[in-house]
């Protein structure tokens, strides 16, 4: 049951944070700021809501700070490698249309982010 609760609260911080951010998004780029320079701006914004509302909200987490910021970022970087690497596989060589295989990849993304959060960043270790 534990896990459930925290795959739902998991999903609906992300809904929460990805709905915002496309909504700041279409803001920023309608008043006149190129999309790769929205899309620089917004991401810190949109990984800090993902960074405390899963530390708080989620997994409950109460170690050391510092840790899973590194953590965070490192399991970050490594789904956008994955993702990059999805794209290049399926787009590049396969061909298939990169909306489709963006859409599929940010599912994956996100349930690897799912576990990497729950195992290795958010990770509690109890002292006893």
């Amino acid at each position: 049951m534990k896990n459930y609760i925290q795959a739902l609260r998991y999903s609906s911080i992300g809904l929460f944070h990805n709905l915002l951010g496309y909504f700041l998004y279409i803001l920023i780029t309608y008043l006149g700021l190129k999309p790769e320079y929205a899309v620089t701006i917004l991401y810190p914004l949109g990984a800090t809501i993902n960074y405390y509302g899963n530390a708080k909200f989620t997994f409950k987490y109460f170690g050391d700070p510092l840790l899973a910021k590194i953590r965070f970022i490192l399991a970050h970087f490594s789904g956008y490698l994955i993702n990059l690497f999805i794209l290049y596989i399926f787009v590049r060589q396969f061909l298939f249309p990169h909306e489709l295989i963006q859409f599929i990849s940010t599912g994956i993304i996100a349930i690897y982010l799912f576990f990497a959060s729950k195992f290795f960043i958010f990770r509690n270790i109890t002292r006893g």
